[in-house]
């Protein structure tokens, strides 16, 4: 007959099971709205992490370094849940030669889901989480000085992750594993001879990480996201002969390969700072055709960095305080702007507060982001926009909430 030492090892690991399943169905059931961040990336998969700048690729420790630094996942204990939402009001303003209008404001909302479990046998934690990295909602009124006047456009993506990471020596961890991918796309009036296209696509990727502390004080992480490849199939209206006003289509897209490193210091308990760079390949994005029209749709986007300092004072009864700083470059050449897609250099500022309850806890943070007004010279083919200058101004709060089994 067991003892009761063994029964009670046999119902915690029940317990700690029937979690992580309830985590894992969580986790691959919620769907996105999607949102208009940094261009088409949206880096915010975390209060605490967007609260410190996003600079959380060498602190990674929590459920959300399965997006961050999938390494960093081998640093929690047992089964950890973390489920949030990201919410953002963002809009943007054109004004030039032909008058000044605002784009629509658009509430949006992307949740985030993770969750690991450990096997400190094995110095392994698997993890999985389902998120969003990219995504576009944008409307133009139909006053909007543009040659397709009442522009609108969506991007929804969503990704599954598995993660499995492994604490080689207590100093250092590697990550890696696959991710699913899905999209849809619905835009109007773009890129001008197609009134409306609506499609959907899967891809396959990966992710990996590392994790190196030499010491108490000294963090240092790295992660990589693979390239994904959406080849869109739906339908499009489109206004000229000899196609159908409703035809079969499809149009490919090429969403980035990112690379991010960091470096977090802790002088002592109280303090975390941390520096992070983050490189997305967007060169990859050149033309998009939408089959079967003769028409390709230049794009010829450029690599761009993301810059992120954040740091976080930790204060008595497990209450939190932080802040952070990142600079988000321009992927949009001048040449290839688009009103649906108005990128321009972003400052992003944010604060947050956060608090452990013993096997709960909770993070909160507001973020300010402002794009300086752009100039735009030429009437620019790829979606019409007139000479002028475009700023971005968006507001957002994000909060998470997450357990330890």
């Amino acid at each position: 007959m067991p003892s009761k030492h063994k029964l009670g090892l046999r119902r915690d690991r029940q317990t700690q099971i029937s979690g992580l399943a309830t985590a894992l169905f969580l986790g691959f059931a919620a769907v996105p709205t999607p949102a208009f961040g940094l261009g088409l990336a949206l880096p915010d998969q975390d209060a605490f992490a967007t609260a410190r700048g996003n600079a959380f690729v060498a602190t990674a420790n929590n459920p959300s370094a399965i997006f961050y630094n999938p390494a960093g996942i081998s640093q929690l204990e047992g089964v950890n849940f973390s489920l949030g939402a990201y919410s953002i009001v963002d809009g943007d303003r054109y004004s030039g030669t032909k008058g000044s209008v605002n784009s629509k404001t658009i509430w949006s909302a992307v949740p985030q889901v993770f969750s690991t479990y450990s096997v400190p046998n094995y110095n392994l934690t698997f993890g999985v989480g389902t998120y969003s990295p990219y995504g576009l909602r944008m409307e133009w009124p139909g006053t909007a000085p543009f040659l397709a006047a009442g522009e609108t456009g969506e991007i929804s993506y969503l990704r599954a992750a598995g993660i499995v990471a492994w604490q080689i020596v207590p100093v250092l961890s590697v990550a890696a594993g696959p991710t699913l991918n899905y999209s849809q796309a619905d835009l109007k009036e773009f890129p001008g001879f197609v009134n409306h296209f609506r499609g959907r696509a899967t891809d396959a990727g990966y992710t990996a990480g590392l994790l190196f502390h030499p010491s108490l004080q000294h963090f240092f992480g790295l992660t990589y996201r693979s390239a994904t490849e959406m080849n869109y199939n739906g339908h499009a209206t489109v206004p000229a002969p000899p196609f159908a006003a409703n035809t079969a289509a499809s149009a490919d897209f090429h969403y980035p390969a990112t690379l991010a490193g960091g470096y977090s210091f802790r002088p002592n308990e109280k303090w975390n700072f941390e520096a992070d760079v983050n490189w997305t390949d967007w060169s990859s994005l050149k033309t998009v055709q939408v089959v079967p029209l003769p028409e390709n749709l230049a794009f010829n986007w450029r690599p761009s960095w993301i810059l992120g300092v954040g740091a976080t004072r930790y204060f008595q009864n497990d209450w939190r305080v932080s802040g952070g700083y990142m600079y988000s470059e321009n992927s949009v050449p001048d040449g290839n702007f688009n009103p649906l897609v108005p990128d321009s250099d972003r400052h992003v500022f944010s604060l947050g507060v956060g608090k452990r309850y013993g096997k709960f806890s909770w993070d909160a943070a507001y973020q300010l982001a402002w794009g300086p007004s752009r100039a735009v010279g030429g009437e620019v083919a790829a979606g019409g926009a007139p000479d002028g200058r475009y700023s971005f101004l968006s507001h957002a709060l994000t909060i998470n909430f997450g357990y330890h089994f």
